[in-house]
């Protein structure tokens, strides 16, 4: 397919799949036959394929073992999964992806490899060894359509650092760190600890710290001065391992569906969960910007690497002391990369890491190295200075829906607990498709313990037969409950929408969050036996 040919097609600019369609060509034209050319993929990264392109955002959750990994996703996704144990012990011990599938299923590490529509194809270089470790949970799952999450292995401490995992767990790690879209890092506050493999770890993700997103976890179950004391000694600590200057967001919170214990910093957990919840939401509307940035930092790194290659193939000799020039050439590596820079002006930012490289190239043979090649060179330049400039505006013109996401990232109905926007509007009608019409009457589930729950609303002093925002929003947030679970109860059980509640709406209200303290998973959308009877008659007809 020709790129005249593409734009001829009569996609909108706002289809996301033209954007894509793009960078596609773009990789499989000018960049991919460098990349063979000059044998990149034995120092680097494997090739892309369809499905780097075409998957959806994913999100890599890493940390050490009990930080809450996988109780995290499950607060996201509001559903529990096959395989995803939680307990003080180290519970998982594979990597899982969770991706959304019509019927629940698991997919073993071999079989995933085998899957063309899966970006999971070059996972065969790691071997059985991990391929028996790895593993895709599908289920059908609101948020799963949009965005999927890497479960992983909790990262040992030092007590079990001489244990042996049997693959290269680093280099696992950097393969996923340069395809997710994002990587969340949690940290106990309880048990803060850098060990060896954590260590290791950090090395991997360096050069992808703009996707790194750290949490303290936990943080409800310790006092503020404790709390104080931790935060200072992760940020110290972090900035010994990246060696930026730039400071790591860290966000502190207590990131599960159960009530949170109240203590003096309750607020500001809320505040930065509702920061780190709106930087997961917007993932599906910065996808394609993420995957042209991508294309382009691997060009740049490819341009370095076949300047790399050439001129270490002009210094070789042609038939006596290969091995001694070559060993010669692999010291004086940081030197030529140098003289690279000056004489073909490649940034230094570009260039791989030279201590990784000097391993890479022992194993090689040099005479099998090519020089640069002027027509390949000419369209890689071709990508980077005018390919690349014709999709920015393709992006800028996209028309970004922001649709929102169900569960706890339904950032629409999140907005109703912010103070600030309580104040304005204690709570904000939002307009929704109405699918109540066509129920069929049926026992409500409720009726059984109404009784019980109208003693609590008429307690409440109801105006006309319904509560306000206000008096709701202060019951509720009496349960501990985080902002983000009431706010998606108020969606379920405000099912007029007019802001208000009345006696079975809010009899459902108290329903749903007796049910979330014992543990259960909130629906995504209300069944119709939760449905109130008055509300199933005619079909509720919402506001705009």
């Amino acid at each position: 397919m020709s790129i005249r040919r593409l734009r001829s097609n009569p996609k909108t600019l706002g289809d996301f799949n033209m954007v894509t369609e793009e960078l596609k060509i773009f990789y499989y034209k000018r960049l991919l036959p460098i990349e063979k050319y000059y044998s990149f993929h034995n120092f680097h990264s494997p090739s892309y394929g369809d499905a780097d392109f075409d998957n959806k955002p994913m999100v890599l959750v890493m940390g050490q073992y009990s930080a809450g990994k996988t109780t995290f996703i499950r607060y996201l996704i509001e559903q529990d999964f096959p395989g995803g144990r939680v307990g003080p012990e180290p519970t998982t011990d594979c990597f899982t992806a969770l991706m959304h599938g019509e019927t629940e299923g698991i997919i073993p590490g071999n079989a995933l490899t085998m899957d063309p529509k899966k970006p999971f194809r070059n996972f065969d270089v790691f071997g059985n060894s991990f391929l028996n470790r790895f593993q895709c949970v599908q289920i059908p799952n609101q948020v799963l359509r949009s965005i999927s999450f890497i479960d992983t292995p909790g990262i040992l401490t030092s007590a079990k650092r001489k244990l042996i995992r049997g693959y290269d767990f680093p280099a696992v790690l950097r393969w996923f760190a340069e395809r997710v879209d994002q990587i969340i890092l949690l940290f106990d506050s309880h048990k803060l600890e850098f060990s060896d493999e954590l260590t290791w770890a950090f090395g991997a993700l360096c050069g992808y710290e703009d996707k790194l997103r750290v949490i303290l976890n936990k943080a409800d179950r310790v006092d503020s001065q404790q709390l104080m004391r931790v935060y200072g000694a992760l940020m110290w600590s972090l900035g010994k391992v990246f060696r930026t200057p730039e400071v790591l967001r860290v966000y502190i919170g207590s990131f599960w569906s159960e009530p949170r214990k109240m203590c003096d910093h309750y607020q500001l957990i809320e505040l930065e969960e509702e920061d780190l919840l709106a930087d997961i939401r917007n993932l599906p509307r910065n996808s394609a910007v993420r995957k042209l940035n991508d294309l382009v930092k691997r060009a740049r790194l490819v341009r370095a690497h076949a300047h790399i290659i050439s001129y270490l193939k002009q210094e070789m000799p042609t038939i006596f002391c290969k091995e001694s020039k070559k060993h010669n050439l692999i010291y004086q590596l940081p030197v030529i990369f140098s003289r690279i820079q000056q004489q073909h002006r490649v940034p230094a930012g570009d260039f791989p890491d030279c201590t990784m490289m000097q391993e890479k190239l022992l194993g090689e043979d040099f005479s099998k190295f090519k020089t640069l090649k002027p027509s390949l060179m000419a369209s890689l330049e071709k990508l980077l200075t005018i390919d690349i400039a014709n999709v920015v505006p393709l992006l800028q013109k996209q028309e970004l829906s922001r649709k929102s996401l169900p569960s706890v990232l339904d950032g629409n109905f999140l907005e109703t607990f912010r103070p600030k926007h309580y104040w304005r509007d204690p709570f904000k009608e939002f307009p929704r498709d109405d699918k109540s019409s066509g129920i069929d009457l049926e026992e409500w589930a409720v009726e059984k313990y109404k009784p019980k729950y109208d003693e609590i609303f008429y307690n409440l002093s109801p105006t006309e037969g319904k509560l306000s925002g206000t008096k709701v929003k202060k019951w509720m947030m009496n349960t501990l409950l985080p902002n983000s679970v009431l706010a998606h109860i108020w969606r379920l059980s405000d099912i007029d929408r007019d802001g208000m509640l009345d006696n079975e709406e809010f009899a459902l209200a108290v329903h749903l969050i007796e049910g979330k303290l014992e543990g259960h998973w909130l629906p995504p959308e209300l069944p119709s036996h939760l449905v109130p009877p008055s509300k199933r008659l005619s079909g509720v007809q919402e506001k705009d």
